[in-house]
């Protein structure tokens, strides 16, 4: 049986921390940024981890 490919997409968007968990950026950053108060946007900076719920999904998809 061949090896699994990995999700492209998934592997672009999210980072592996040293932990084990997996880094993603904020939504709602990319446009019509206009009508988005300046603390919502100063708000979505950071990133963030991926929820506990969805993290076994991520792993998946990213190896």
């Amino acid at each position: 049986m061949p090896k699994m490919k990995s999700n492209r997409g998934a592997a672009k968007t999210f980072k592996k921390t040293a932990s084990g968990k997996f880094k993603r950026k904020k939504a709602f950053k990319l446009h019509i940024l206009t009508s988005k108060s300046t603390k919502t946007k100063r708000k979505l900076r950071h990133a963030t981890l991926v929820d506990k719920s969805q993290q076994k999904r991520v792993s998946i998809m990213v190896q």
